[in-house]
């Protein structure tokens, strides 16, 4: 398996961006989809983005197309979440996830998780 550590979440204002990290380690990164999902204080784990192992393919959530880019660098064993145009309803703690398929896309398709890294964003 490997193991995730999410960066980078913190207090903005809306409008703002604000970039997220993830750091794996372990072996064999780039045979891992990678997601981000994100829960809001009362609500269910929400998919947020999707990435394949060499990065030809993505998937966001309804709620963040055109606002929120995935990306990935298996060189440097990392995933990222840029997120721009940022409003308070995308205030939740943000986390990262591996799965070996490509089919991934619900929570528990995702066998390794990281912490989490809270994101607030102010009106």
């Amino acid at each position: 398996q490997v193991q995730l550590v999410e960066s980078g979440g913190g207090l903005v204002q809306a409008g703002g961006s604000l970039t997220l990290s993830c750091a794996a380690s372990g072996r064999a990164f780039n045979m891992y989809t990678m997601a981000w999902f994100r829960a809001a204080p009362g609500k269910e784990r929400e998919f947020v983005a999707k990435i394949s192992r060499s990065a030809v393919r993505s998937n966001y959530g309804d709620s963040v197309k055109g606002r929120f880019t995935i990306s990935r660098d298996n060189g440097k064993n990392a995933v990222y979440l840029q997120m721009n145009v940022l409003k308070p309803e995308d205030t939740a703690v943000y986390y990262c996830a591996a799965a070996f398929s490509a089919e991934a896309e619900i929570p528990g398709d995702f066998a390794s998780w990281g912490q989490g890294t809270q994101v607030t964003v102010s009106s």
